[in-house]
């Protein structure tokens, strides 16, 4: 018995574009419900979290004393210190919007 039989024969490199040899294996898993809530609460309250950490660096900073955001992760030039505290929330932002947009524009085809 071979270490990994084969559901048929391939005579060509074409022909093995669509072999899927989990397919079958695996079709009847499911994402557990549970796991999943767990999962999308989690990466939602962390997006959260990074989100109100980067509205908060706005106010938190004083933009007229540099030693206030000196040793902050980013620093010492402010530039960095709100593209490491505030980018993330940008690109989560833009991903909700994006996501939304998305869903937007696809059920209005749909319906």
């Amino acid at each position: 018995m071979a270490a990994f039989p084969a559901a048929r024969t391939v005579h060509s490199v074409a022909g093995m574009e669509n072999i899927d040899l989990a397919q079958q294996r695996y079709a009847h898993r499911q994402n557990h419900p549970a796991a999943r809530v767990l999962g999308l609460g989690l990466g939602g309250l962390f997006a959260l979290y990074l989100v109100g950490r980067g509205v908060a660096e706005f106010f938190i900073i004083h933009y007229s004393d540099p030693a206030s955001y000196a040793n902050s992760w980013g620093g010492p030039s402010l530039a960095g210190v709100f593209a490491v505290h505030s980018g993330p929330a940008v690109v989560i932002v833009a991903a909700v919007v994006a996501y939304i947009w998305r869903r937007r524009t696809h059920s209005r085809h749909t319906s």
